[in-house]
């Protein structure tokens, strides 16, 4: 019967290779994953590497940056946008030691020589850990996205809305009363639309225009792909070549080519 293989790796740091080679050997028997290092640099770099290392084991006490401070480095590393967690390894239970790696963030620590058995205990327990922390940063992710999704929709109803209130006047309004020269087919872009339109053909980046109108820089991006497509352009060089001052007779060529 094939043994299940845990979706995490775990990273196995310590300056004695017997070590590592000895946790690593234990761990993969029990249907882990893993990743030796033998320096806080080579577990830098694994770590940077390898998406799939969710479990650090580290000794604390090594040459050039030790256990806690390799943690640290490997927070920094991860950013908002990946998760793991850290056990540490300990051959001096030094109260103070502890106290700083429970404030750095690391989960559990586990005097040498390590109980196996215990260890492999504490490594389900974070894993399962692990597992509600990636749940609920997936979750943040999708919030977000929802956010911006329910903002767009409420953007593009309150431009309906206009467009339903002042049809006749809107492509002048927005385009600074210079609507007669505009190819027909602008007529139908939504108040928000004309507006970002307008701000592309000035030039300005997706912040500047994100800033001028109080929306997000992806509600521009969403606002500028609705343009182009509408407006049956490639990019949004072609848009705002078409909306530079007395270039009338090229927008409609470049338009009514289509």
């Amino acid at each position: 019967m094939n043994k299940l293989i845990s979706a995490v790796k775990i990273l196995v740091v310590d300056d004695q290779s017997l070590i590592v080679e000895e946790l690593c050997e234990f761990l993969e028997s029990s249907g882990y994953r893993c990743v030796p290092c033998h320096s806080s640099q080579q577990a830098i770099e694994r770590f940077s590497e390898d998406t799939e290392i969710g479990l650090v084991l580290s000794d604390l006490h090594m040459p050039d940056m030790d256990g806690i401070q390799l943690i640290q480095a490997l927070q920094k590393l991860a950013g908002q946008h990946r998760v793991f967690e850290a056990i540490m390894l300990t051959g001096r239970a030094d109260k103070q030691d502890v106290i700083k790696a429970l404030r750095a963030g690391i989960a559990d620590y586990y005097q040498k020589p390590v109980d196996l058995d215990e260890l492999l205990e504490g490594v389900k327990r974070q894993e399962l850990a692990l597992q509600e922390r990636q749940k609920n940063l997936h979750l943040g992710h999708l919030n977000q996205k929802l956010q911006f999704l329910s903002e767009s929709i409420d953007d593009l109803y309150q431009d309906l809305d206009k467009v339903r209130r002042q049809p006749a006047a809107v492509v002048s309004d927005m385009l600074g009363g210079d609507a007669a020269q505009m190819p027909a087919i602008f007529d139908q872009l939504s108040p928000r639309q004309l507006d970002v339109a307008r701000l592309v053909g000035k030039g300005q980046t997706n912040y500047q225009i994100a800033c001028e109108l109080g929306i997000t820089e992806n509600t521009v991006k969403l606002y500028v792909s609705q343009v182009l497509r509408l407006t049956h352009m490639h990019n949004r060089t072609q848009l705002a070549l078409a909306l530079s001052p007395g270039a009338a007779s090229v927008r409609q060529v470049r338009v009514t080519a289509h």
